[in-house]
């Protein structure tokens, strides 16, 4: 699998742990190298805050006990910008779009949030994984959201697993 397509299946992956709680980490980050370079520099830039992983855990947790389905990995022929990530997102379930809203947040900033997270969760992997740590691309990691899941490490660990 190249990785162009891990980087899209860590980004289903990424919808679907936060969404539906699903456990998946594909070996890659969730930083697609064709976006442009001002999405790039707002995801490394992105800061997870109490708030909004509060928010995201909370959407989590309704998506499931509403059994929004798994959605199929974005088409990486149609994804150019986050916004077209987004928005590939958001068609997948029709229920989605008004759970993002329910929770504050928009379509570009629940992509953003999901991104941020998965990526340092990622990233704390690859401390002990050395075929995850080859993988990273150092560019992408927020310190700031490494130290924010290590403070928050049993929440995210257990919304992780379904919990």
């Amino acid at each position: 699998m190249s990785a162009f397509h891990r980087i899209f299946a860590c980004s289903r992956a990424a919808l679907l742990v936060l969404l539906l709680g699903a456990v998946p980490l594909a070996h890659a980050q969730l930083t697609p190298a064709s976006l442009p370079d001002a999405d790039k520099q707002q995801i490394k830039k992105y800061t997870l805050t109490d708030d909004v992983y509060g928010r995201l855990a909370a959407a989590t947790r309704e998506a499931r006990s509403a059994g929004i389905p798994p959605q199929a990995a974005p088409d990486p022929g149609k994804v150019h910008s986050l916004d077209d990530l987004a928005n590939q997102a958001m068609a997948a379930d029709p229920r989605i779009p008004a759970l993002v809203k329910k929770y504050g947040f928009t379509p570009r900033e629940f992509m953003l949030a999901n991104i941020a997270l998965m990526n340092a969760v990622m990233a704390m992997q690859a401390r002990n994984d050395p075929a995850l740590s080859g993988n990273l691309n150092q560019v992408w990691i927020n310190a700031d959201n490494i130290r924010f899941v290590e403070t928050h490490q049993a929440d995210v660990q257990a919304l992780l697993r379904g919990q």
